[in-house]
């Protein structure tokens, strides 16, 4: 039996035990939340006044003092000991792309020679993490340790396992953000301010802008042992080397197909254990690939889905493994066919109703969306290249612009509709009504079939930032980041584009132009300014690429240089302007990303050389030994007619043996040499570009032939599962 097999056996020997899944017949509406310290349950476990204490921290974002803090940590405990927990911890983002705990007991002395399981509010709202062990930028030294984990009261406690989890912000000892959730909640808040203020101009009763996000999480699965045989994907969450299979994603017969049992089991295992922990799973089905799949919840507030989105992460890596497979988020984990991203739908709404929602009843309805729809824009336009390098990584760049996913240029889709719109408005007079159409009809010449309702807009596959109704699709986002990266900046973005907007109408209406004239008119400004971010056509095209340049948008493709938009005077205005993020912070973040990128290649490198010279050509050189050894004895049994056939065939095998090997074995010096020149490099972005123009080439060129290696040695011989043996779930 190959190694192959034999792994394949390991992994389907999981096949009974996977489909062993929690077998609930309760309604998802009736064990929602179970392990989440909730609303309701606050209402039962804590003080009517302090039930209304806390509502009003959560809704209004009021301070939380200490006594009711100890109230909230004394029902909190309550509750939480019900369901046998015996320890906290602060749960919190830093910027390693996961997340962080440190679990305490609820353990502290009686004074009487036993123990007392006590938890206070001082625990409750802050803990201290060692800061030096978290990537800070330069930020914090080595020596200067000290770091604080506040807890986040918006977003609600839940229970793993024997473990209180409380959702916190994690921040230096001089008080710089080392996490995601800090800047993040005050991007939210930044634009929640701006926004109000705009909306107020058709709705003076509106007192609150909420951004919403609805991700959707694409992955893929392997089964367990044939994952464990693959040292790449276990070192870096893809394979480095592996030869298209015959049939992959060709036939486009996996997507929205039935779901594989065994996957079915997973998805409802995963989906029980999610509801229970309050994330709002409403959508499953098959990705394009073969072996991928998606999930994707209900909309949520931006800063709760975003901690239900690593947390479900997490999740779907712990239920994988108990169905016998590995959870792949590594955004192209397969070359050749279809990566996985994590779609970011974005929107705001107010405490009565949908900013984007249009089109309206009245014209001042249609107004106001014309103006969140026009400053989104605005604040894309102005930040294409950040948005870019919010989403850039090591990772995601194998994905981006690969006939799969939106292009490395940031544009938005419109449609029809919207963009006749704004051109008609760009046109117009100040006195003209805006009118829009609402869902349009349609009816098939088909028997029992219902009347069908048109969309304002169609959808756009190749763009990064499409409008789809209600929302922006924002495209570009990784499987495996977290998605605040590009929310800190579209929220900030979109906050300076809305303050803007009301500092150029104030000044028109205080010269004594009408309100809404006021407003058209710096609509209309903005409308032929942000005009070079609105594309609808195709974004893979090579004439796409040279218009995109001629526009003014930002082209850069190399994953290092992307992130210097980080830095740029522009994107330093705009986040202390709204002040999310300071110049050192923003500095810090740059370095982070560049020793992250750096690291991520120098990890490839390292299992790639490993897995050429001491798997690859070995196996190469022994099947080309028994080649030879064949030929030998050919000639020795067989007519020399005869053996000179069989033996023309061999020779030219081994030949093409020995030209890949050599390439290979030449070549993988090359990349040792190429990693050690770019390690000396002290500067973190060079040392990243260096990385990037030197290093990450050699492993693309390598690969070409220990790939037809793969098809020329015996496949007994061949030391690693292959694409078709990986890629089809059983």
């Amino acid at each position: 039996m190959s190694s192959t097999l034999r792994f394949q056996v390991v992994g389907e020997a999981f096949t009974k035990k996977a489909l062993d899944v929690p077998n609930s017949k309760e309604r998802p509406s009736e064990f929602f939340g179970k392990y989440v310290f909730n609303r309701q349950k606050m209402f039962k476990y804590l003080p009517a006044k302090v039930y209304r204490k806390m509502c009003d921290v959560i809704d209004n974002g009021t301070t939380l003092d200490l006594q009711t803090a100890n109230e909230v940590a004394a029902g909190m405990k309550q509750w939480a000991m019900e369901l046998g927990v015996t320890h906290c911890t602060h749960w919190f983002q830093p910027l390693t792309e996961g997340t962080a705990e440190k679990h305490d007991g609820f353990v502290e002395h009686d004074w009487k020679g036993g123990m007392v399981e006590e938890f206070t509010g001082k625990e409750l709202i802050q803990q201290e993490p060692d800061a030096s062990s978290f990537p800070s930028g330069g930020i914090r030294s080595t020596f200067e340790a000290r770091g604080y984990s506040a807890w986040d009261p918006a977003s609600p406690v839940f229970v793993i396992g024997d473990t209180l989890m409380i959702p916190t912000v994690f921040i230096s000892y001089t008080g710089e953000a080392l996490d995601y959730k800090a800047p993040l909640k005050k991007a939210l808040h930044a634009v929640d301010r701006a926004a109000t203020e705009v909306a107020r101009y058709f709705y003076p009763e509106v007192n609150k802008v909420v951004s919403n996000l609805g991700w959707e999480q694409e992955y893929f699965l392997v089964d367990e042992g044939l994952y464990a045989a693959r040292p790449d994907l276990l070192m870096t969450g893809r394979t480095l080397m592996g030869h298209d299979s015959a049939k992959n994603q060709q036939m486009d017969d996996h997507y929205f197909g039935s779901i594989p049992s065994r996957v079915a089991a997973f998805m409802k295992d995963l989906e029980i254990r999610a509801l229970e922990l309050g994330i709002p799973c409403k959508t499953r089905h098959n990705e394009v690939a073969p072996n991928q799949f998606e999930l994707a919840p209900i909309f949520e507030e931006t800063n709760l889905a975003v901690d239900h989105n690593m947390l479900m992460m997490s999740l779907m890596r712990k239920v994988a493994r108990k169905h016998g497979f590995r959870c792949l988020l590594h955004e192209k984990p397969f070359a050749g066919i279809n990566g996985s991203g994590k779609h970011n739908n974005w929107s705001l709404s107010t405490d009565t109703g949908i900013l984007l929602h249009g089109p309206g009843k009245t014209p001042i309805d249609n107004l106001r969306f014309v103006t969140f729809i026009v400053e989104t824009l605005m604040a894309v336009y102005r930040h294409n290249g950040l948005l870019k390098a919010s989403i850039i990584s090591a990772t995601n760049a194998h994905r981006l612009g690969a006939n799969e996913a939106p292009p490395a240029i940031i544009s938005s889709f419109l449609g029809k509709q919207l963009s006749d719109l704004l051109i008609h408005l760009e046109e117009s007079s100040d006195d003209e009504i805006i009118n829009l159409a609402g869902k349009q009809s349609f009816t098939l010449d088909i028997p029992q079939i219902p009347e069908l309702m048109l969309d304002n807009t169609d959808r756009n596959r190749t763009s990064p930032f499409a409008f789809t109704g209600n929302r922006f699709e924002f495209r570009a986002v990784g499987s495996q980041a977290n998605c605040a990266a590009a929310m800190i900046v579209l929220n900030t973005a979109v906050a300076e584009a809305l303050a803007d907007f009301k500092e150029r109408v104030d000044a028109r209406i205080a010269a004594g132009t009408e309100k809404f004239k006021a407003i058209l008119q710096t609509v209309r400004e903005d409308i032929k300014t942000c005009k070079p971010i609105h594309f609808d056509g195709n974004g893979y095209s090579d004439e796409w690429k040279a218009e995109a340049k001629a526009r003014g948008l930002d082209v850069e493709s190399s994953a290092p240089l992307m992130l210097d938009r980080y830095l740029d005077p522009e994107t330093v205005a705009m986040f202390t302007r709204m002040h999310v993020l300071s110049e050192a912070e923003l500095e810090a973040r740059s370095e982070i990303k560049w020793e992250t990128y750096t690291k991520k290649i120098q990890i490839e490198a390292r299992i790639f050389g490993d897995l050429c010279l001491n798997h690859i050509i070995p196996v190469a050189t022994r099947y080309q030994s028994q080649l030879i050894d064949n030929v030998h004895k050919v000639k020795e049994i067989f007519p020399p007619s005869t053996a000179a056939k069989v033996s023309a065939n061999n020779l030219q095998l081994i030949e093409r043996i020995s030209e890949h090997s050599s390439f290979i074995t030449e070549n993988v010096e090359k990349l040792i040499d190429a990693r050690r020149v770019a390690n000396k490099i002290e500067s973190e972005r060079e040392k990243a570009i260096a990385y990037h123009d030197t290093v990450a080439p050699l492993l693309e060129a390598i690969r070409y032939h220990v790939d037809k290696l793969e098809l020329i040695v015996d496949n007994e011989l061949w030391p690693l599962p292959k694409y078709r043996e990986m890629l089809f779930i059983r």
